[in-house]
């Protein structure tokens, strides 16, 4: 019987685990800057110097109004920078904030995309819709150690090119990665030059290297799940590709139970687990 082939990833040192001194005590910060993104998202730039790694999260609070887990989309250390879709309370109460507002937050949480384990790999990030978010903090790392990683791919896909985030980094990642970027659907009298349709579309047309690669994907789990297959069927194993999963997070530490997938807590198990580790995609 035929058996699997070792891991084709290349793995350095195992990365140090960040921890949290008191899980439950947030700490203040300022709004420096707030952008609208799109109709309905927009990203806070706050006046933490957070150590953390991309794709982590932290606990957004605000008095009187409430508590919600949101990823952090950045990777500076001097500003934290925050990607927010609009869908309940309290996130339309953070829109309401400008510059010199006050928030608090807690964290880093959770366990983020291995990239200082996988030094030496060539990365394609799959990312789709608010899903590009995490996976900015990744590229604003790589920006900063190059040297440290081979062929750098980007896949984004959004429903419509009113929905696209980052428009202004677009252009830098051209320059620096093989960026392609996809639609669903585009309307009549736009500027879109992309490709009009799936994001697992352009990957199955993409020239992938499967050895000495690996894959990081965060997204509408639908989406995550149809792109793995598109990467098994091109010969990736499933210790090539992360995943960025979503969960009710309440407490973040492991404590409310909320958040488990197979045994295993989101908000301190992941939210990236490895393909293999939650097996699959898990709706």
């Amino acid at each position: 019987m035929e058996t699997k082939s070792k891991p084709r990833a290349r793995t350095a040192k195992k990365a140090i685990a960040l921890t949290v001194s008191n899980p439950f005590m947030p700490t203040e910060c300022k709004v420096t800057k707030f952008e609208r993104q799109t109709t309905d998202t927009y990203t806070l730039k706050l006046s933490a110097k957070l150590v953390h790694e991309p794709g982590q999260f932290v606990q957004v609070t605000l008095p009187r109004v409430g508590e919600c887990p949101i990823s952090i989309s950045s990777y500076s250390g001097e500003e934290l920078e925050l990607n927010i879709k609009q869908v309940g309370n309290m996130t339309n109460a953070l829109a309401e904030l400008r510059k010199g507002d006050t928030v608090y937050i807690r964290g880093p949480y959770g366990k983020g995309y291995p990239v200082k384990e996988l030094k030496g790999n060539n990365l394609i990030m799959i990312g789709g819709g608010c899903g590009i978010a995490p996976l900015k903090g990744i590229i604003e790392y790589v920006e900063r150690h190059r040297a440290d990683y081979g062929k750098i791919q980007l896949f984004f896909g959004c429903r419509t090119p009113e929905d696209l985030l980052f428009k202004e980094h677009h252009n830098r990642w051209k320059d620096k990665f093989d960026l392609s970027l996809s639609v669903d659907q585009n309307p009549a009298n736009t500027c879109f030059e992309g490709n009009v349709g799936f994001v697992t579309a352009m990957l199955e047309k993409a020239s992938l290297e499967k050895d000495g690669s690996v894959a990081f994907m965060c997204g509408p789990p639908k989406m995550m799940a149809a792109a793995a297959q598109v990467l098994h069927a091109k010969g990736f194993h499933d210790d090539q590709i992360f995943v960025s999963a979503e969960r009710l997070m309440y407490c973040a530490i492991g404590k409310c139970c909320h958040c488990m997938i197979r045994e295993k807590f989101t908000c301190i198990d992941g939210p990236v687990f490895r393909y293999d580790e939650i097996g699959g995609i898990q709706e």
